[in-house]
């Protein structure tokens, strides 16, 4: 046996994830506001990295409509003895926020209703301790008891200020369960109907299953009567603090990152990119590259100055990838933009990925978490990717499905609603091959409740 030391080479390939392309990658990934927030990261450790300024043209142009005020006009305007406003300086001030009204919040509007409803202060410290402890859906999370035992005042008082409360705007805040919620709202409507009161305190369940022969049974009333009780009872509203704002709420504000506009006919994309900085190489910076001697300086600005290149051209590369995503789907789905969601056709990643011929988790960054503006209204990039069955020679998706199956059960008739089987049937008569347990599947996912909770008498 030969034994020895030997010298070989040997080609292998492997994949390196470098900083600068995990740089690219994060980048991508990004919207346009966690892009603006990763910048100015960038910009307080990196010193070659400065927001570019206006062009000279763009200020030759600020400065010539400047010079095109006529001041004797704007003297003469404040001859007067009387304020007049410069119309040029208020139009400046205007925001976005000065054309979007606020809606006022839940709390707010009761502590405001308070303040004018009780004068004592017991009252309105009991009041105050109610108005703190309702729940999202606005009902009362905490017992009489023990708002009893917290403030020193009597059960009887504190119902006192609970009954009160329960009739401010909205009717039935403050309730303690569901049924009192419905009974405060119906004796506001002025509806004595014992028959009413007994359906919802013993058959409340029914009620939500539609089970409307055991509640005339049991009520001892027709079912036609029965069916004019639950619309009535249907018609209220089960969780008051809907319409208002939350104090817990987190409102988000969500802005497109790419627009698509139609123009004569044709669509133009517009990558939005107005919220996230241009950048630009300092200029003193980059002199003293060139200038410095000493290599640890030289090598910390050279990392700099690397850095800072890779991070501008990953920010043109993320803006120029969304703009050929955003421009692949369009040729896909061009059907949809022209005709509605019925003409939304399957669509993968893959499809998209070997169009423009990049990976697909290229593709899936891309498009997670961004948002589109479009004609028909503002959509994820992800709700253009949807699997679908077999129609004929192509395909139809899941959204489409949905929207025909949605369009069939509101033109049912009511009295013979459409079983799901009935439903898998007519899709069958339009081409379309689909099973009943999948149209019980897309049913569900749109929110319509099944033939049996849906029929009339």
């Amino acid at each position: 046996m030969k034994v020895g030391f030997e010298l070989n080479m040997q080609q292998t390939q492997k994949l390196i994830m470098t900083p600068e392309l995990r740089q690219a990658i994060q980048v991508l990934q990004y919207n346009n506001l966690e892009l603006r927030e990763y910048i100015t990261k960038q910009m307080e450790t990196n010193p070659f990295l400065e927001v570019a300024e206006k062009k000279k043209e763009e200020k030759k142009e600020e400065n010539s409509k400047e010079d095109d005020i006529d001041w004797q006009e704007v003297v003469e305007k404040y001859d007067d003895i009387s304020y007049k406003s410069y119309s040029k300086v208020t139009e400046q001030k205007q925001t976005f926020e000065s054309y979007t009204s606020k809606k006022m919040s839940l709390k707010t509007h009761l502590l405001n209703q308070l303040g004018l409803t009780f004068s004592k202060d017991w009252e309105k410290q009991i009041g105050e301790h109610i108005i703190e402890s309702l729940d999202k859906k606005g009902y009362l999370i905490i017992s009489v008891e023990d708002i009893s035992k917290e403030l020193g005042y009597t059960v009887e008082k504190v119902e006192e200020v609970l009954k009160t409360i329960q009739n401010f705007d909205p009717v039935g805040i403050a309730s303690r369960d569901l049924k009192e919620c419905l009974k405060i709202q119906l004796k506001d409507k002025g509806i004595n109907d014992k028959k009413v009161y007994s359906l919802i305190d013993d058959h409340i369940d029914n009620l939500a299953c539609n089970r409307l022969q055991d509640i005339s049974k049991d009520l001892e009333i027709d079912i036609p009567r029965v069916q004019e009780i639950c619309d009535v009872i249907r018609m209220l509203e089960p969780k008051p603090s809907r319409g208002f704002v939350l104090e817990t709420d987190n409102i988000r504000f969500i802005t497109p990152d790419v627009t698509i506009k139609k123009v004569d006919g044709e669509y133009i994309i517009l990558v939005n990119d107005s919220n996230v900085p241009s950048l630009n190489i300092n200029s003193y910076y980059k002199k003293m590259l060139s200038q410095v001697k000493d290599k640890d300086t030289s090598k910390f600005l050279s990392d700099k100055f690397n850095s800072s290149m890779w991070l501008i051209k990953s920010i043109e590369q993320r803006r120029q990838t969304m703009y050929n995503v955003t421009e692949s789907i369009l040729k896909f789905q061009r059907d949809f933009f022209d005709k509605g969601t019925k003409y939304l056709k399957p669509l993968v990643l893959k499809d998209v990925s070997e169009d423009i011929e990049v990976h697909e988790s290229t593709v899936s960054r891309a498009t997670n978490g961004k948002y589109v503006q479009t004609p028909r209204g503002l959509f994820e990039l992800k709700y253009f990717f949807t699997s679908g069955v077999q129609k004929g020679d192509e395909g139809v998706s899941s959204t489409s499905i949905k929207s025909t199956i949605k369009d069939l059960i509101e033109s049912e008739n009511r009295k013979k609603p459409l079983s799901d089987q009935k439903i898998a049937d007519k899709l069958k008569e339009k081409n379309i091959k689909i099973s009943r347990r999948t149209v019980a599947k897309y049913r569900d996912e749109i929110g319509i409740p099944s033939s049996s909770i849906r029929r009339r008498y």
